[in-house]
């Protein structure tokens, strides 16, 4: 197939494909008549889509691809990367629920007439928090 036939299937443009292939997430398509023609690539963009719409990056992409020693069964990559991105996952959904808590507490505490009093406030609260080496002081936010 042709690039143009391959970006239609996969519903990437052209360019796509040959970024993949620039970073070494396809291999180099071969040609005929100078023209890129491509065989199995289709079932590793499958791939590569499928990969991107769940949260991996181009370079954990990459690794699923080469980043293992050769034969390494894909149920086995998928696996690693899998438990490395819900990892990855589950700290940012800590820091999430800390960011919400943070922001209802500044919402129902803040009273400050002006951003500088609240700027006050704010450095009054570190300074406590720094001295005592507390996790939370309910020091205005």
């Amino acid at each position: 197939m042709t690039i143009s036939e391959v970006a239609r299937k996969v519903g990437l443009n052209s360019s796509a494909i040959r970024y993949y292939e620039r970073i070494g997430i396809l291999p180099s398509a071969s040609r005929i008549s100078g023209q890129r023609r491509y065989d199995a690539t289709v079932f590793r963009l499958a791939v590569v889509r499928r990969a991107q719409r769940v949260g991996f990056s181009l370079d954990e992409i990459r690794h699923l691809f080469c980043g293992y020693q050769e034969g390494t069964r894909a149920e086995a990559r998928w696996r690693e990367l899998t438990d490395r991105k819900l990892t990855e996952l589950a700290t940012i959904a800590a820091q999430i629920r800390a960011m919400q808590a943070l922001l209802k507490r500044m919402k129902s505490k803040c009273h400050c007439s002006t951003l500088d009093v609240c700027g006050k406030a704010i450095l009054e609260k570190d300074a406590l928090c720094e001295k005592s080496s507390c996790l939370e002081v309910d020091f205005k936010f």
